[in-house]
């Protein structure tokens, strides 16, 4: 387990002198296990900010491989990475931002195999570009209490939410209910590519701030207009028969007691 000491307080100074942060805060960086399902757009902006903080181990989920038209805006992979599956590019280019950190590498899709990874998280962040991975991931991360950091990008537009999975929230499913899937992607209809990057950085944002406990009073969809540089937020409401969270889930601190 990574502590803070003479050899990375340094490093660290700037999260250091925040009054959130401090040492205490930066030593929870160091400790914590946070899980990432995408290296596509979203990820490559999410990874090198929790690597740069700090974060202790960091696990990556993605099967896809490197194509041209992502260099664009995935700016964890270069020209040579072409080819290549993207959660290994992803992890060459993490481990040359920080040798210090851990990071495990899934070259294959997230599924229901995964789901102790899911459960050992501190946080979850959702990068993934399908509905059907973005439920999957929700039902998980609603089962073993785990917070979860949703994002997408599309065009000139964007969206962020953080779901902390407590009783009384709504999950994903809740929200999707009220949206539905995308319908074009971004080989379709194009995206700018600064806006998954701002995305991402909100997403890495979201994700510290849930590792110091620092979580929304409501759930809050926060939507991104790059054309107009406006953010709007809606508040997103439990369903009472939302087949994921209509249950009460097990809570954490039950979970640890009980291993």
């Amino acid at each position: 387990m990574m502590k803070l000491d003479k050899t990375n307080t340094m490093r660290y100074c700037r999260h250091i002198l925040l009054p959130l942060v401090q040492e205490e805060g930066q030593e929870t960086f160091l400790q914590s296990h946070v899980v990432v399902v995408g290296a596509g757009g979203l990820g490559c902006a999410v990874l090198p900010y929790l690597a740069a903080s700090g974060v202790g181990t960091i696990t990556l989920f993605d099967h896809d491989t490197v194509d041209i038209t992502n260099l664009q805006r995935q700016i964890l992979h270069d020209e040579s990475s072409v080819g290549k599956n993207k959660a290994q590019s992803a992890h060459n280019s993490l481990t040359r931002l920080n040798s210090t950190i851990r990071i495990n590498v899934f070259d294959t899709a997230l599924s229901e195999a995964h789901s102790e990874t899911i459960k050992m998280a501190d946080v979850v962040v959702d990068c993934s570009d399908n509905l059907a991975t973005r439920l999957l991931l929700n039902e998980l991360c609603w089962r073993y209490n785990t917070p979860l950091i949703s994002g997408s990008a599309i065009r000139m537009e964007g969206q962020i939410i953080h779901f902390p999975m407590r009783a009384h929230d709504p999950c994903y499913a809740c929200m999707a209910s009220l949206f539905g899937e995308q319908s074009l992607s971004c080989m379709e209809a194009g995206v700018l590519s600064p806006v998954v990057g701002t995305i991402g950085s909100i997403q890495a944002t979201e994700a510290l701030k849930s590792l110091l406990n620092i979580a929304p009073e409501q759930v809050t969809l926060m939507l991104y207009d790059a054309h107009q540089l406006q953010f709007k937020p809606f508040v997103i409401h439990k369903r009472a028969n939302c087949p994921v969270c209509s249950h009460q889930p097990i809570s954490r601190q039950h979970r640890e007691t009980a291993q």
